[in-house]
């Protein structure tokens, strides 16, 4: 199956009551081909209107995130553990991700990326359990590089804020800032 067909199967979703409430799900976005995989927790009021991952503030400030590391939209899968928005805004529900996960799966097994950068705590929890990692909290491991190597996959594993959390907590921008500029080192070396 190709990124294509799995998009055109999550604009039809109807597996959990989120579709309900949704204007248009996100699927994601990036080539099949990426060494890098994007995945935060699930699409905003931004992303909900225009089906397209990070176009808010958060998505913004995301751009800035992937220049840091020498980056562009252009060159990394970008999507998020939920694909259609909770209404509200409000965190996704255990059932929500447990209906949504088969399409990351899927996406995950179609662009096979060398990292995956989680970006907030309920994608980072859903790689965790994915890679057999301990579970930690974010402000524990947020940065830090985690190899992976299973039978299903071998590459690596970094868990991040999510962006918006810069929007709302002042003392976690630098944090991210720097955690990004180590991230940018860590590409250049191994990927």
């Amino acid at each position: 199956m190709q990124l294509d067909e799995i998009a055109e199967q999550i604009l039809a979703c109807r597996r959990c009551p989120l579709h309900q409430h949704r204007t248009r799900p996100v699927p994601g976005e990036g080539p099949a081909n990426a060494k890098l995989m994007l995945v935060g927790e699930a699409p905003g009021r931004f992303e909900d209107k225009s089906g397209k991952p990070f176009v808010g503030a958060a998505g913004k400030f995301l751009d800035e995130l992937l220049s840091i590391a020498g980056l562009k939209r252009s060159d990394v899968f970008i999507g998020n553990v939920v694909k259609c928005r909770p209404p509200n805004n409000r965190d996704p529900l255990e059932s929500e991700i447990k209906a949504c996960s088969p399409w990351l799966d899927m996406q995950f097994n179609v662009i096979r990326p060398r990292l995956v950068v989680s970006l907030g705590r309920f994608s980072m929890d859903f790689f965790l359990e994915k890679f057999a990692l301990p579970k930690k909290n974010i402000s524990e491991i947020h940065g830090q590089v985690f190899k992976v190597d299973t039978l299903m996959w071998h590459g690596y594993f970094v868990p991040m804020y999510h962006p918006a959390a810069a929007l709302y907590r002042g003392n976690v921008k630098e944090e991210q800032i720097n955690d990004w500029k180590i991230l940018a080192d860590f590409i250049k070396q191994r990927l």
